[in-house]
């Protein structure tokens, strides 16, 4: 058989109901010409049969029933893939039809580039739009704030599959981090770009205190510790103030009424367009538990 041009890595640990309809988004693409990796990370619910029951030949199950953890999963996922190029995907995101088709294209046409996102429309659950995350188109913009992050949202990642192999997921694991710090870790060798277009509706859960401590603490300690082996003092200085300042707002949020604070990133306004695409696709992408 011939390898797929493109690998996509999707790991689930209990994908619930919002699986059927991210799998769904996955296999409806206008671009078809790729194999899909589903990155079963101990999983006791019925995410591994919700799977199967597509019965489509390019969905691949890996993973077991032990739970290791996301960046174990996607580097086994990067190990196994087939495809020249490699996304990724979360369990509970939905990827627009053309999502494929237009990062390929891009990545064909701008070779000097090894990972391309896209813009994300934020949703919750009901399809009430939030807004839309934070965007910067090219590398230099990107990186321009290391100390506060690279606004890359990494369920719209897709890239080269050479530069997924040469930058793994760090072990152990930067719990709820792992995204952010593989774009610190590797962004003085590597070329990053944004799509302006929307291509990926982002599932936001409410807000939690506890999980949103634990990444920024994960994330300050991968930053000082990449800060201090370069010796960009500056940039420790101001990851400092700013992860002081947003546990500050954090813990504000966690307070009666505030939790809106916590969205304020996404509150750009989403227009009709955008919104009546989200509307069809959550419509659609319906699939029966098995």
């Amino acid at each position: 058989m011939t390898d797929p041009l493109l690998s996509v890595l999707l790991p689930c640990c209990n994908g619930g109901a919002a699986l059927g309809p991210a799998l769904q988004s996955i296999l409806a693409q206008t671009f078809g010409d790729f194999e899909l990796l589903f990155l079963n990370d101990g999983s006791t619910d019925q995410s591994v049969e919700t799977a199967r029951a597509f019965n489509d030949p390019r969905i691949r199950i890996l993973g077991g029933a032990e739970r290791c953890g996301l960046p174990i999963r996607l580097n086994q996922g990067v190990a196994q893939a087939r495809g020249q190029f490699v996304a990724r995907m979360d369990a509970d995101d939905i990827s627009f039809p053309q999502r494929f088709e237009k990062q390929l294209a891009y990545l064909q046409a701008h070779p000097e580039v090894d990972l391309v996102g896209c813009r994300a429309v934020v949703f919750r659950g009901d399809g009430e739009t939030i807004g839309l995350l934070p965007f910067a188109a090219t590398h230099e913009r990107l990186c321009a704030r290391p100390w506060r992050n690279i606004a890359l949202p990494h369920p719209s990642w897709m890239g080269r599959r050479s530069w997924f192999q040469r930058h793994s997921y760090r072990l152990p694991e930067v719990r709820r981090a792992e995204d952010q710090e593989l774009l610190l870790r590797s962004c003085k060798d590597s070329r990053f770009a944004c799509l302006e277009e929307v291509l990926l509706a982002y599932r936001q859960g409410p807000f939690q205190l506890q999980r949103t401590l634990v990444a920024r603490r994960a994330l300050l300690a991968a930053q000082l510790g990449l800060f201090f082996k370069r010796r960009e003092w500056k940039n420790a200085a101001l990851a400092l103030g700013v992860t002081a300042l947003k546990v500050i707002v954090d813990c504000l949020c966690a307070l009666p009424g505030l939790q809106k604070l916590f969205f304020a990133r996404m509150g750009e306004p989403v227009n009709k367009d955008i919104q009546q695409q989200l509307e069809h696709c959550l419509a659609q992408y319906r699939h029966p538990s098995p």
